[in-house]
């Protein structure tokens, strides 16, 4: 199979993580500890998106259980509509902005306009699950 020409360069470096919502984080962690030895790396409320975060080490990825801090937050809304599990995929890249851009261009629907702070000092970006073939995903740049 011969690469297309008008294909834009490979922008994504890895999966950073997947995101997983729930209803209680702590017992979410407690599950992940028992059925894999998991342990928790990185713990975070991000005030901007509603949400705390715990991200489990795997390999050089992450799980990330996130629960709602607040009613009107986006994870709460979806663990309102559809229950607890897998809410987002997050994709490494070296440069946040182009692979936003680079994702508008192929006809993605931005969520976020232009990349912000993320959280453990990442810059990050959201692409709406529409014109995305259903995902959420997170463009996180470290």
């Amino acid at each position: 199979m011969s690469e297309m020409s008008d294909s834009p360069e490979m922008l994504l470096t890895e999966i950073d993580h997947v995101a997983i919502a729930v209803n209680d984080l702590e017992a979410a962690i407690d599950y992940y500890k028992r059925a894999f030895g998991a342990t928790v790396a990185h713990r975070e409320i991000v005030e901007q998106d509603g949400v705390e975060e715990a991200l489990l080490k795997v390999a050089q990825s992450y799980v990330q259980l996130l629960t709602p801090t607040r009613p009107d937050s986006p994870v709460a809304k979806s663990l309102e509509k559809r229950g607890e599990g897998l809410h987002h995929i997050g994709y490494r890249v070296a440069n946040c902005a182009q692979a936003l851009q680079s994702m508008i261009d192929a006809g993605a629907k931005p969520i976020d306009n232009a990349p912000r702070k993320g959280s453990r000092g990442t810059t990050v970006a959201f692409v709406h699950p529409k014109g995305s073939f259903g995902t959420l995903i997170e463009l996180v740049q470290e």
